[in-house]
């Protein structure tokens, strides 16, 4: 195994923390992983890992020569993709919630790997916080507030909230048109992955954020999920517009209290701040960036 080579394992033995991990990524077997890290210790004369049972983590000379690490294998990506002809290549890691990505992503998604055919991407879906180094993860796309984290945070812009329901349910519980009309109406509980409790309805009075807690029979933890039982009568939402185009437009859904909107939620996409970035990695930034800029109009 040459130095480059050996790099590569070592910064993955890091962000897993584990040897077994990196094999697995690395289609290696943990012998030859175990045995690279040991002669590339023994090469620089460093304990570079702490290892037990059932962790590995790195050294303060380990944490130094993996910084050192991503500048070189970084740097080495940059030159190859100066020459003429060469593009960037590899396999892309992408975090994205599932409902922003088929709207934003996907349709422009066959334009992109058009442009750069060498690139391979994998998409996970989801909205949890996740340790982007140990996960592999090279960027992610959130929605709403950020929680604190050692990510560099990217703002693309925002999503205009509505709140809507459907026709079956406002003959039973008739139409608000203040907000004191909402007391005795319900709405579709959203429960927060990150904390599990219900997420309250907002609405924007004279410049100011007010936040209102209606009874929920039924609460949900996607999106998806949140529009379908709107759909089926069963209580008052607020989502973001896009995922309402077609409800709207065919008379499923109801725009409400539109006097009142919600405070539109932030859209920013997150990446490692410990990590140089690829060129491939710079290249998916900056194309969503624009594809999110255009599509939100």
């Amino acid at each position: 195994m040459d130095r480059i080579d050996a790099m590569r394992l070592f910064t993955r033995v890091v962000e897993q923390r584990s040897f077994t991990q990196a094999a697995q990524d690395l289609s290696l077997p943990r012998s030859t992983v175990t045995d690279a890290i040991k002669q590339l210790e023994a090469r620089l004369g460093v304990r570079l890992l702490q290892r037990t049972t059932r962790h590995v983590s790195p050294t303060l000379d380990g944490e130094a020569y993996y910084q050192r690490c991503l500048a070189i294998l970084a740097d080495i990506e940059d030159a190859e993709m100066a020459f003429a002809g060469a593009r960037p290549r590899g396999l892309l890691r992408v975090e994205v919630h599932g409902t922003l990505a088929r709207h934003f992503l996907l349709p422009a998604l066959p334009d992109f790997l058009a442009q750069y055919p060498d690139i391979e991407l994998y998409m996970s879906e989801g909205d949890r916080l996740v340790d982007a180094l140990r996960e592999g993860i090279d960027c992610v796309v959130r929605v709403g507030k950020l929680r604190d984290s050692d990510m560099v945070a990217r703002r693309l812009g925002e999503l205009e909230e509505i709140t809507c329901a459907a026709p079956a349910y406002l003959q039973r519980f008739g139409t608000p048109h203040s907000l004191e009309d909402l007391q005795g109406h319900r709405m579709v509980g959203f429960r927060s992955s990150a904390t599990g409790a219900l997420v309250p309805l907002e609405f924007n009075v004279n410049g100011q954020p007010l936040t209102l807690a209606l009874p929920a029979t039924v609460s949900v933890s996607a999106a998806e999920s949140l529009v379908a039982a709107a759909r089926m009568g069963l209580g008052i939402i607020q989502v973001p517009h896009y995922h309402l185009h077609d409800d709207l437009a065919a008379g499923k859904l109801v725009p409400l209290l539109p006097q009142f909107p919600s405070t539109p939620m932030p859209v920013s996409l997150l990446y490692p701040h410990s990590r140089q970035l690829s060129a491939r990695v710079r290249i998916f930034i900056d194309w969503f960036s624009k594809i999110f800029a255009a599509r939100n109009q």
